[in-house]
């Protein structure tokens, strides 16, 4: 296995990184990473990350949960029945900041439960999603024929009036690269959307090496939104606003102490997720994971 290791920041290229706990694969391998972190613009990364070709096997579980319609267990029947309700909200959210119908690219689309939100809606939505397990799940649960991985470059010309990521800038491994071609196919007026955890959060405080949000090797990159801005900064993008992902810290905290202990703490989880929430009705940036919507500068 090849894998990755950095000398300097992946987002800011400062050469002043330090290494800052040890973090558990406790979804598939049981394998052990170090999170490092960046003093300049405050990214964490996972050092010594499989590289590209080396990864997929890390996303090789039934559990995992964005890639399968699977209802196994209480914690993913609760997963489902919150996702049913958040895409509702994800459509209004771009729908506001965009147009009441467009052109939208899902970028990391899953199963394509998001794309078929969109498409209902009037738009015209294209997903693509490097897991053929997934794609093929979307065409069996909404006969939506995603794209793989390799279709984001093929793409020219500025024709998306919305570019959306939940939860999948982290798993990128050409960072730069893909913000550069998403700038390049944004139309004038368009909107980028990006979710991301939160290390920042009062969640991450409390679970630290085992808050699950690290989710190693999978999440490359641990952002805050002080490396956010540098990122969208390089690439030509301004945030325009932030927006809290209030279901987030709960099931967080929900997998965090089944880490810690060994099963789920529900009200444990609950009063992590309540006390999370509180603190981030009053600032944001302290939020479990926060939308960024971005525009173009």
């Amino acid at each position: 296995m090849s894998s990755i290791h950095y000398t300097q920041c992946p987002v800011c290229s400062s050469t002043s990184i330090d290494p800052m706990m040890k973090v558990t694969d406790h979804s598939v391998s049981g394998e052990e990473f170090v999170v490092w972190q960046c003093r300049s613009c405050t990214l964490r990364f996972t050092q010594d990350v499989p590289d590209e070709a080396s990864i997929g096997r890390y996303y090789q579980s039934a559990d995992y949960i964005s890639h399968s319609d699977t209802d196994k267990g209480l914690v993913n029947k609760m997963y489902r029945r919150v996702r049913a309700f958040t895409l509702g909200r994800k459509a209004d959210l771009v729908i506001s900041k965009t147009k009441s119908n467009g052109r939208l690219l899902d970028v990391g689309a899953g199963i394509g439960a998001f794309v078929h939100t969109m498409q209902s809606r009037g738009w015209q939505a294209t997903g693509v999603e490097p897991d053929a397990g997934a794609r093929e799940q979307a065409l069996r649960l909404f006969n939506i024929r995603l794209q793989d991985a390799g279709y984001i470059e093929q793409l020219r010309g500025q024709q998306f009036d919305a570019i959306t990521l939940w939860h999948v800038l982290e798993h990128v491994h050409d960072l730069h690269g893909y913000m550069n071609q998403l700038r390049s196919i944004l139309a004038p007026g368009g909107r980028l959307f990006i979710a991301v955890p939160n290390y920042d959060s009062v969640d991450a405080a409390i679970y630290k090496s085992r808050w699950a949000a690290y989710d190693v090797p999978r999440h490359l990159y641990h952002f805050t939104p002080r490396s956010m801005a540098a990122l969208l900064e390089q690439h030509g993008f301004k945030i325009a606003q932030k927006k809290p992902m209030w279901f987030d810290s709960f099931y967080i905290s929900l997998l965090s102490s089944r880490y810690r202990h060994g099963s789920p703490s529900w009200i444990g989880a609950a009063m992590s997720g309540l006390r999370s929430n509180i603190t981030a009705l009053f600032n944001t940036d302290r939020c479990s994971s926060v939308i960024y919507i971005t525009a173009p500068v």
